[in-house]
């Protein structure tokens, strides 16, 4: 990694607040669309294929791209369902993008499976520290003990995210790819 790709990663203008946009609108509506889907054991805790959406904005425009998407696209959502704004979770949904994001130096080809295995790797990466932190959180903000906590909220949220990442998410990448490839980017 050069120095100049370090830095480019982090840079924040127009084209980020863009991508994080479309990335969020995109992540809001579909959660939304399966927020009437809940996981077992997990309280409020809902199914949302669309969570392979958020990854890929990471992966494919980077850590402030993936940010915006996930903390913005969870607030919308949660918002859409009626469920109010419940900061932790909006940013823990932020932080899987922005881990996610951090892929966007290791990835050079979209298809090539090592990049994909990549792309996934950093989005279950992502899913640990941002569902890890907002179970966490759960426990001061709503009272709940640790075996709820990780048991009732990290570990169903994070099986249901990451069978999604998994299968969603180098069809993204390749379908991404492929229009790229067509529009000569």
């Amino acid at each position: 990694m050069t120095e100049n790709k370090s830095t480019t990663i982090w840079e924040f203008n127009t084209r980020q607040v863009v991508y994080g946009a479309i990335g969020a609108a995109l992540y809001g509506v579909l959660s939304w669309a399966t927020n009437i889907f809940p996981l077992p054991a997990a309280g409020n805790i809902t199914f949302r294929p669309a969570v392979a959406i958020l990854i890929f904005f990471g992966a494919a425009y980077g850590p402030w791209v993936g940010l915006l998407a996930g903390f913005i696209g969870n607030t919308l959502g949660d918002a859409l369902s009626g469920w109010g704004f419940y900061w932790n979770w909006s940013l823990g949904n932020g932080l899987i993008g922005l881990v996610a994001g951090l892929a966007v130096t290791a990835i050079k080809d979209f298809r090539a499976r090592n990049d994909i295995l990549k792309a996934i790797g950093y989005g279950i990466a992502g899913i640990i520290v941002g569902i890890l932190f907002a179970s966490v959180t759960e426990k001061f903000i709503g009272g709940l003990d640790w075996n709820t906590a990780l048991t009732g909220y990290f570990t169903p949220a994070f099986i249901g995210n990451s069978v999604v990442t998994i299968i969603l998410l180098p069809v993204l990448l390749i379908a991404f790819a492929a229009v790229a490839g067509r529009r000569g980017r």
